[in-house]
């Protein structure tokens, strides 16, 4: 098994904690995308696939059996299929919208335009999601907590700073299949109180995976509770890229 296979099943360890702690998408997102027949990869608990059952019907393939149950729960109308898209049988009725929220780069890179291209009508769009941590919110903590993951994950690189949105790349997979893509992007901010932002530190695989795991939380939390009064905000950039299928 690769880094990448065992990474990605991570993510199913705590569903009830990936669905509490997991930010949702700007709602505005959602006003760029049409159905009426969607297909969702790797919906996880459904974060996304609740405001896309407004737009069509939703057949959403998740990895994880415990992921898929709570967003059969939290989008009922949504039909949720346990599967690895990267071999799902694709149905013979193509899609009109194919969408995947922040787990595009969890896919085959070698297939996974050819596969969605497949998944599409000619014409229909495929709406790749993916949310950026950058500069803002709390500023000073997090510089302060790169000496947290300097101590406990040896993979850190020193003095890592966070970006702000002006320097993320616009990054889309090239294909022939595809037009250009378009880009669009919206900058939020969410606070969260120690126990909060822990609970979202335990849903990135690289965290549950790492060996120092509970040294590196108890340091974050000391930190967080002793020096910002038990309360920090993070800055997000979700970014909509989509390209319609040629």
């Amino acid at each position: 098994m690769t880094d990448r296979e065992r990474l990605r099943t991570t993510f199913g360890e705590d569903a009830a904690r990936y669905h509490r702690a997991r930010p949702t998408y700007p709602p505005q997102l959602f006003e760029r995308l049409n159905g009426p027949r969607i297909l969702e990869i790797a919906p996880g608990t459904g974060q996304a696939t609740l405001p896309l059952t407004a737009l069509g019907d939703v057949t959403a393939v998740e990895l994880s059996a415990d992921l898929a149950a709570v967003a059969r729960s939290h989008a009922p109308d949504a039909h949720v299929v346990v599967a690895d898209f990267d071999d799902w049988p694709l149905p013979a009725t193509p899609f009109d919208l194919v969408v995947c929220a922040t787990a595009f780069h969890w896919l085959d890179p070698h297939t996974r335009m050819g596969r969605c291209a497949d998944a599409l009508r000619p014409g229909g769009v495929l709406a790749v999601i993916s949310t950026h941590h950058i500069a803002g919110g709390t500023e000073q903590f997090f510089v302060d907590v790169q000496g947290c993951y300097e101590r406990w994950d040896p993979s850190t690189p020193p003095n890592l700073r966070l970006a702000p949105a002006s320097a993320v790349p616009c990054e889309f997979d090239e294909s022939a299949l595809f037009d250009e893509p378009e880009f669009h992007r919206y900058e939020w901010e969410q606070a969260y109180d120690t126990e909060a932002y822990v609970d979202l530190l335990l849903t990135y695989s690289n965290h549950i995976a790492l060996p120092s795991r509970d040294q590196l939380i108890a340091d974050i939390t000391s930190l967080i509770d002793t020096r910002y009064g038990g309360r920090v905000v993070k800055r997000y950039m979700t970014q909509l890229a989509t390209a319609t299928r040629r």
